[in-house]
């Protein structure tokens, strides 16, 4: 008698069946594209700190002032090197890059005039200034006021 070794057609099968249901809650659980979302999310989160933070820092060093181009209307900040209408020009916070060495833009911005980042002053007697990200992934607001 001769005797067969080796695996089964049905063995093989659910060994391949088992590792295909392992890999597709694996990659479920990771989601790399909803990793991607929120790593871009937390970028423009810091971009929005790292603009208000140079607006504030001018402001110091001008009296309380903040560059006239900030006005009470949301608008777009443009990009470095940019001054186009409908956008606001912050090229006073990057000169000799004393505050910031370029504008911070979004992560997904094809645009080269905008920076997808919108400023507006509040008209109070002690205005307040707030960035904010609207093209912010997952239904998240990034959105800082100080």
């Amino acid at each position: 008698m001769k005797k067969n070794s080796g695996f089964t057609l049905i063995e093989v099968l659910l060994v391949i069946a088992v590792i295909a249901i392992l890999a597709a809650i694996v990659i479920i659980a990771i989601n790399p594209a909803r990793q991607i979302a929120q790593a871009n999310n937390a970028q423009r989160a810091a971009n929005v700190n790292t603009i208000l933070n140079a607006l504030g820092q001018y402001a110091i060093n001008n009296r309380g002032v903040y560059p006239a181009s900030v006005t009470s209307t949301a608008t777009p900040i443009c990009s470095m090197g940019t001054s186009t209408s409908g956008c606001i020009d912050l090229s006073a916070l990057t000169n000799n890059q004393i505050y910031l060495p370029d504008i911070p833009a979004d992560p997904l911005s094809p645009d080269t005039s905008s920076t997808w980042y919108y400023v507006i002053k509040s008209t109070s007697t002690n205005p307040r200034i707030t960035v904010s990200a609207p093209a912010a992934e997952l239904g998240a607001t990034i959105s800082v006021t100080r």
